[in-house]
């Protein structure tokens, strides 16, 4: 199951006129009984939603006032998500004869034309309110409070992923917890601008089209639409023609291989950092330490010490958190059978969950090797979300290699790689002619598309980025590809190992000897082949092919251009 929650709006979505019908609640228990979960959220106040609606022992949490209210039903508890507005605020509204006007535990509501009125006095008494639109109505809000930033607050209480909830919706204050969700669907009576940007649009209208909705999921999970939704894919790298490859993030298996100090842990490490920045929970199985160190991510072991299973599921149980665990410290006969061990209780908690949206196992060969023959309850078919990364492919369980969608193929001799593939799971080769591929590069065939395999420039990670400023802004390069400032009779050999020398070098030397490089085109070319950074080098360039700049000006704009870069503060 992929969708546990379904977030639903009030007004103009479940609700017609104020009221839902019996049909429409009928639908909503039969959507819990299948175990999954309901949340509402609605910008109307809590006291005047309960007089319309009395079934919100239904949902599991409802957000209220637009994202400043957290109700929960079964305990009868409310939490405000934001701070009161000033009496005072209120009296001056009703003084410029703003009406009606209604006050809840932190939002405001009136109705148009009033808000240039109400902009005005939050204008006056600076205060830090926001104005939020629903059709004809006109809400006052803290800054920052929506029904996204409420409903993220639901979701993190219940211990559910955004990636799990479907949400639906008719009207412009809806578009922010839309967005949210993994899959966002318009009633067929919504706003124009709100079914142009939801990813499904229903045929009924109203708590029909919540009604149609709920039939879909319990009958298909969704998975008739899976192909239409691409916001929430994730980048790979950039094609020869300069678009960008994506994968879809739910659904498919990977498999990254190739050889020896191909650059396999680079980048991986680029897609788990923009899973992790796109709220994916991952589980990273690290038998040599090499992502211990990613932004966002819980490292559990390290040489000394062995994680366990139960510190791995104690990490996993909460959706924001996502897990490494570091096998250093465990010797390698015995990391296969951790992982095996490890594996049936990540399926558990996916069964459960949903999450971790993706398990990720470096070393495949060895912690899933050929040998290896699973149950079907441990490794069973239609697994989804893995990422398989390996030396060698024709080493790791066919069982495995089986379930792969996608090969990412790097290093020496990609060809070989993928062809070793398709002869362990008794694949036709693809065509693919003999290639090299230089650092940064990767060949990606995907078996389910007509398309034959593809070459890439892979996107490095941040980390990566942040090692290669620290080691051209101020590391030590070898002196046959340092800059030298020579000058036009060769006079002088001053030496830049770096960027922040090459600074300091080029506000000493004369204007003269900085001109003749810069007239040369040096600059540019050594950031190009020895910096690795096309943008400062077509930046260069082009200050470079300027014809009456001066040296101090040239000078001021490559120095501001290796600033913005390298060394200014971040």
């Amino acid at each position: 199951m992929r969708y546990f929650t379904l977030v639903c709006d009030y007004d103009g979505t479940l609700a017609q006129d104020a009221r839902v019908s019996e049909h429409t609640i009928q639908s909503l228990e039969r959507f819990l009984s299948s175990g999954r979960k309901l949340i509402m959220v609605t910008g109307r106040e809590l006291d005047d939603l309960k007089q319309n609606f009395d079934r919100l022992d239904l949902f599991e949490r409802v957000v209220a006032e637009n994202g400043a209210l957290l109700y929960r039903p079964a305990a009868h508890e409310v939490k405000n998500l934001g701070d009161p507005p000033p009496p005072e605020f209120i009296a001056e509204l009703e003084k410029r004869g703003v009406y009606p006007i209604s006050v809840g535990n932190v939002i405001v509501s009136t109705w148009r034309p009033h808000e240039t009125i109400v902009l005005e006095a939050i204008r006056d008494f600076g205060l830090e309110m926001q104005v939020i639109f629903n059709k004809g109505a006109v809400m006052v809000l803290p800054s920052g409070v929506n029904k996204a930033t409420g409903l993220r607050q639901a979701l993190h209480e219940l211990r559910l992923s955004r990636h799990n909830a479907v949400g639906i919706g008719d009207a412009e204050n809806d578009h922010a917890f839309l967005s949210l969700c993994e899959c966002a669907v318009a009633v067929a009576n919504a706003l124009p601008m709100i079914k142009e940007r939801c990813d499904q649009v229903t045929n009924g209208a109203y708590g029909n089209g919540v009604v149609e909705l709920i039939d879909r999921i319990i009958a298909s999970d969704l998975s008739e639409i899976e192909s239409q939704r691409v916001r929430h894919n994730i980048t790979i790298g950039t094609r020869a023609d300069g678009q960008e490859m994506h994968f879809n993030p739910y659904g498919i298996n990977l498999l990254l291989a190739g050889s020896s100090q191909g650059g396999k842990t680079t980048l991986a490490t680029g897609i788990i950092e923009r899973l992790v920045e796109s709220d994916y929970q991952l589980c990273v199985n690290d038998p040599e330490g090499d992502y211990s160190s990613i932004d966002g991510v819980v490292s559990l072991g390290d040489r000394e010490r062995v994680p366990s299973a139960d510190e791995v599921l104690e990490i996993l149980a909460k959706p924001e958190e996502s897990v490494v665990t570091n096998l250093l410290g465990l010797a390698l006969e015995h990391r296969p059978s951790f992982f095996v061990e490890l594996l049936p209780r990540l399926q558990e908690l996916r069964a459960r969950t949903g999450r971790p949206h993706w398990i990720i196992v470096d070393e495949a060969h060895h912690l899933l090797p050929s040998s290896w023959d699973p149950v079907p309850l441990t490794f069973p078919q239609g697994s989804a979300g893995m990422m398989f990364i390996t030396l060698k492919p024709d080493h790791v369980s066919t069982v495995v290699l089986s379930t792969v969608d996608t090969i990412i193929a790097i290093g020496e001799a990609p060809e070989n790689t993928i062809n070793a593939f398709c002869d362990a799971v008794g694949e036709k080769r693809p065509s693919l002619d003999p290639v090299k591929l230089n650092s940064g590069e990767a060949i990606v065939w995907s078996r389910r598309s007509e398309e034959g395999p593809v070459w890439i420039r892979t996107h490095p990670p941040r980390s990566e980025r942040r090692r290669h400023h620290r080691k051209y802004a101020k590391g030590e390069l070898a002196p046959e590809i340092s800059f030298y400032f020579r000058g036009p009779e060769d006079k002088l050999k001053l030496r830049a190992q770096n960027l922040v020398l090459f600074l300091q070098l080029a506000e000493g030397v004369d204007d003269e000897t900085w001109l003749y490089h810069l007239r040369q085109g040096e600059y540019s070319r050594w950031f190009r082949e020895v910096i690795k950074d096309d943008e400062l080098a077509d930046e260069t360039a082009s200050i470079e092919q300027q014809q009456e700049i001066t040296a101090e000006e040239s000078r001021k704009l490559i120095r501001s251009a290796i600033e913005r870069r390298y060394t200014a503060p971040a």
